[in-house]
């Protein structure tokens, strides 16, 4: 392959990174949004009001936020480094690129380690926000957890635990009256709704794990083809190398041979044109030899 057909394939690589460019963006939105959703969320900002400061949820709520948003702002500082590299052939930006690539790619790992290895850890954590919210709010119903006991059962439209009726007291027999004991359990409302949740964040895991791997060798790809793409077209700049002082320049045989044939041509056209002038005009002739 030719240098200018391996130009042409790499300008048709540039034109599927644009694409690429568009789908990452579009990927660190999806990102931001899930975890301004998960921090935001009606689900998740009641239970973390209700929740004490020093509960692990809490802390997992918390360090979960900022990890999405770390890694929408990775994927977006990535996508637009990538883009501006494409249209620019900048190296050292197509390398920045990688490198904001292959942070979400780690990052992304070891969440999904962290995911396979404790599954039920945030499920766990929340189940026992709610527990100790119910508790509170049946042996004191006047209090505020009452309030906050109500306001999760609202927000995830479930009522109480799956407690037999006759192990009931009067303050969780008044929680489930009328419309609301038909609700499902909320045990069951709050491990429903994380199961969706979960779903949805482990495929959008994988599609990030995927597009990463494809993101740095795409643009390592680049970056190679950038440099070598330099190295090929010199863009008319040539750099003189300083020459010692009272040394003549060394000419190839070829330059040789070039001026030879070329002072011969320019004495063959010298005679031609001698004998079309003629004998009267022979006086100038070596002023016009001369000349030419």
């Amino acid at each position: 392959m030719g240098p200018w057909n391996r130009v042409s394939a790499v300008k048709c690589q540039m034109l599927v990174t644009s694409v690429f460019v568009l789908v990452k963006q579009l990927l660190g939105l999806f990102v931001a949004s899930m975890a301004a959703l998960t921090y935001f969320g009606a689900h998740f900002a009641v239970i973390g009001h209700a929740s004490p400061e020093d509960t692990p949820y809490e802390a997992m709520h918390r360090w979960l936020f900022y990890a999405g948003i770390s890694l929408a702002g990775l994927l977006t500082l990535g996508a637009v480094l990538s883009a501006i590299a494409t249209v620019r052939e900048a190296g050292g930006l197509m390398a920045g690129g990688f490198l904001c690539f292959a942070s979400v790619f780690c990052v992304l790992t070891q969440m999904a380690f962290w995911r396979f290895h404790n599954p039920a850890q945030v499920e766990d954590a929340m189940l026992d926000v709610y527990d100790l919210v119910y508790e509170q709010a049946v042996k004191n119903p006047s209090g505020t957890q009452w309030q906050e006991l109500l306001a999760i059962q609202d927000t995830f439209l479930c009522c109480g635990k799956s407690t037999p009726s006759s192990l009931l007291g009067s303050s969780e027999a008044d929680l489930c009256l009328g419309e609301e004991a038909t609700r499902q359990d909320c045990l069951q409302g709050i491990r429903s709704f994380l199961r969706t949740h979960g779903h949805i964040t482990s495929t959008l895991a994988s599609v990030g794990l995927a597009s990463m791997v494809y993101a740095m060798l795409l643009s390592s790809f680049l970056w190679f083809a950038i440099r070598s793409g330099r190295n090929l077209d010199r863009k008319g700049t040539y750099t003189l190398s300083p020459r010692a002082r009272g040394c003549q320049p060394q000419e190839s045989g070829f330059f040789r041979r070039f001026q030879e044939e070329l002072a011969l041509h320019h004495l063959s056209e010298a005679g031609a044109l001698h004998d079309r002038l003629g004998p009267s005009r022979r006086a100038d002739g070596p002023r016009l030899l001369q000349d030419n």
